[in-house]
C-alpha cells in the first residue's frame, strides 16, 4: 500500500477523502465552513475539519504530496447563475492556486461540473489552465467522467482534473468499467410512508411538466424505477420536492429517495454514517462526488506517483 500525505478542501462530507485514505494516504489537513457537513465528517472521519480557507494562512497547513478538492460549483453550474469568477464561490479557485504555490505538491485531483468548460464562452477554463500549467508548472490531465460508467446507477457528468509536478509521470484516466448498473440495486425494501410525496406535490409537479411540454421543453420531473439502468443527477436541491428522482410506487403517489439511498447513489456504503436531518442528507450528497468515479482516479494517480518514483 502507498504511503502519502494529502489535504481534503472543500471537503464537504468526505467523499473525495474516502478513495485516496483507503489506497495508504494519510490526510495530513482538511476545510470545510458548512456546519452541517462538518457534523458529517467529524462522525465519519473523526475530526474536525478546520474552518474558512479564505481565512487560513498556506504556511499553517502541513506540508502534503497530494491535493484534493471538490471547489464550489454553484458558480459555473447551468443549474446556478453561471457568474463564475464574479462569483465569490468561483474565487475558491484562487485559494487552491495559493496553496498549490506556496507548498508545490507532487499532485492535485480537482472535480468540478462539466459547465465549468465552456462558462464564459471557456474563458474561465482558460485562466485556471493558464495558472495551472504555465504558473505553477503543472503537467495538466483532465477529463468528463460520468458516474453510471463506474458502478453506480447515476447519470452524473463531472470534470476531473489532474496535474503532475513531474512532467515524465505517465496518466491516463480510467476507461469505463462496464459494470451494468440499475436502480433496484441500491434500493431499501421497506421504505417510510414519509417519503412518498403529497397529493399537492405530485399535482403540483405534473401540471408544472405539462406547462413545460406545451412549451415544447422537456423540463419537469423525471419518474424512475427499480429497473431503471440509472437516474439523473441528484443535486443539493433534491430536499425540495426530489422531483429530479421520484421513484414509483405501485398503487401509491411515487417517492423521494430516502437518504440511504441517496448515499448509495453516490458510491457510499451502509457504514457511512447519517447523522443529520433529511433536508441537510440530501443537500450533503447532492454536493458530494460519485466515490467509485473518484476511486477509479485516484487508483491511477497513484500508481502514476508510484511508477514514477514520486512516492512508495
Amino acid at each position: 500500500m502507498a504511503k502519502f500525505k494529502f489535504i481534503d478542501l472543500f471537503a464537504g462530507i468526505g467523499g473525495i477523502r474516502r478513495p485516496y485514505q483507503k489506497l495508504g494516504g494519510t490526510c495530513v489537513f482538511s476545510s470545510e465552513i458548512d456546519k452541517f457537513a462538518i457534523q458529517t465528517y467529524k462522525a465519519n472521519w473523526g475530526e474536525i475539519p478546520s474552518g474558512d480557507i479564505t481565512q487560513i494562512d498556506a504556511k499553517d497547513i502541513p506540508s502534503f504530496d497530494i491535493l484534493l478538492a471538490g471547489f464550489p460549483c454553484q458558480a459555473f453550474s447551468i443549474a446556478g447563475k453561471r457568474k463564475g469568477f464574479n462569483d465569490t464561490r468561483g474565487t475558491m479557485f484562487f485559494e487552491i492556486e495559493r496553496i498549490l504555490e506556496y507548498h508545490k505538491p507532487k499532485a492535485f485531483m480537482l472535480e468540478n461540473v462539466k459547465g465549468l468548460l465552456s462558462h464564459d464562452k471557456g474563458n474561465t477554463f482558460k485562466v485556471m489552465k493558464t495558472i495551472l500549467e504555465n504558473k505553477l508548472g503543472y503537467q495538466l490531465h483532465y477529463q468528463v467522467l460520468n458516474a453510471k460508467d463506474f458502478g453506480v446507477p447515476q447519470n452524473r457528468e463531472r470534470i476531473i482534473l489532474v496535474g503532475f509536478k513531474n512532467h515524465h509521470i505517465e496518466f491516463e484516466f480510467p476507461k469505463p468499467t462496464g459494470i451494468p448498473t440499475k436502480l433496484g440495486d441500491i434500493l431499501e425494501n421497506n421504505v417510510d410512508p414519509k417519503y412518498t410525496i403529497s397529493d399537492r406535490i405530485w399535482a403540483s409537479l405534473r401540471r408544472r411538466k405539462e406547462q413545460h411540454k406545451a412549451k415544447g421543453n422537456g423540463f419537469g420531473y423525471s419518474l424512475f424505477n427499480e429497473h431503471s439502468v440509472y437516474t439523473s443527477t441528484i443535486s443539493a436541491r433534491y430536499y425540495k420536492d426530489g422531483s429530479e428522482i421520484l421513484v414509483e410506487q405501485q398503487d401509491r403517489n411515487p417517492r423521494k429517495l430516502t437518504p440511504r439511498e441517496a448515499a448509495r447513489l453516490q458510491g457510499f456504503g451502509d457504514d457511512f454514517k447519517l447523522v443529520v436531518s433529511d433536508v441537510q442528507c440530501y443537500k450533503q450528497f447532492g454536493n458530494s462526488v460519485p466515490t467509485k468515479m473518484i476511486e477509479a482516479v485516484a487508483n491511477n494517480l497513484i500508481d502514476a506517483l508510484k511508477t514514477g518514483g514520486e512516492i512508495d
